[in-house]
């Protein structure tokens, strides 16, 4: 299988979701084995220049997983666009925006699958690099815990855990196989959700002021504020997924393995990319030319002409 890279650049306009600030965002196509890249085209000097993504540079996982360069130089809220990235197996790309924070659009990936339908997609000469899981890896915390597991495919079973009536009224878990299941029906429509007293206390500490009903689901104590309701009965653990794709494709490249994950979030998803990274008996790089070998999960990678 081939690298890919877009097939034009392509740029939309947004909102930040924690800033409030308006988001000028242009993706570029790259060279084969270049990987994904930010720049941010508001900051001159040792800050303007392209950073490599990497799963080092994830250091604030506190509202999203934000990359903090070495120069302080941020590139906020990557999990949705890593996460449509991820779905059409996008090797080599060039990010490019004027803020601090990738737009939030609508709080689903859904946006950058149209963007990238939009730009189009093409192979490159070299091979697609996988890294598969050879042993079981896993990051625990006191309440909380991911794994991922040798599996020739890439599946992904998750668990949220609230306590509230409207979580009571839906599934807590979600298990997707891409072997069968299709990213763009099953989770890229799903949105970010906060509680409202949360969304209040952010907005008193200078957060969150672009979040509205238009692109979060907003719960009170008993019930969903937007008055569209939800996309899917289960969305809220369907999203979890969604980010739980984006925060893995920040290793760059596709995972041949199960992930499972209860109470998973950006911090300890990225924990355990490091923890598989550190230990080199975890993991290997595999290549598929001409597909012989391929697992069926990829096969069914997106594809636009």
């Amino acid at each position: 299988m081939l690298q890919r890279t877009l097939a034009k650049s392509v740029s939309v306009t947004g909102v930040g979701l924690h800033s409030g600030e308006r988001v000028r965002l242009t993706l570029h196509p790259a060279a084969e084995n270049s990987g994904i890249s930010f720049r941010r085209t508001d900051l001159t000097g040792e800050q303007g220049q392209i950073i490599a993504l990497s799963p080092y540079l994830i250091n604030d996982t506190r509202l999203s997983s934000t990359v903090v360069t070495e120069h302080g130089v941020r590139v906020g809220t990557i999990e949705h666009i890593m996460s449509a990235l991820a779905a059409y197996g996008i090797d080599n790309i060039l990010i490019e925006l004027n803020a601090p924070e990738i737009p939030i659009m609508d709080g689903s990936s859904l946006p950058f699958v149209y963007l990238l339908q939009d730009a189009g997609i093409v192979d490159q000469a070299a091979e697609k690099r996988f890294l598969r899981i050879k042993t079981p890896v896993e990051v625990r915390e006191p309440d909380k815990w991911v794994r991922f597991e040798p599996y020739d495919g890439f599946k992904i079973t998750l668990t949220i855990a609230f306590d509230h009536p409207v979580f009571n009224r839906s599934k807590q878990t979600f298990t997707i196989d891409f072997a069968g299941q299709s990213y763009l029906d099953e989770i890229a429509r799903a949105r970010t959700f906060g509680f409202m007293q949360e969304v209040e206390l952010m907005r008193s500490h200078n957060l969150g002021l672009g979040g509205n009903l238009n692109n979060a689901i907003v719960i009170d104590d008993t019930d969903v504020l937007n008055p569209d309701g939800l996309r899917y009965e289960d969305e809220f653990v369907r999203h979890k997924i969604l980010d739980a794709i984006g925060d893995l494709y920040i290793a760059g490249h596709p995972i041949i393995g199960a992930f499972t994950g209860y109470k998973s979030g950006h911090a300890v998803n990225n924990a355990l990319l490091r923890k598989i990274l550190a230990d080199e008996s975890a993991y290997e790089w595999v290549s598929f030319p001409q597909n012989k070998g391929l697992p069926a999960a990829f096969h069914g990678l997106s594809r636009v002409a």
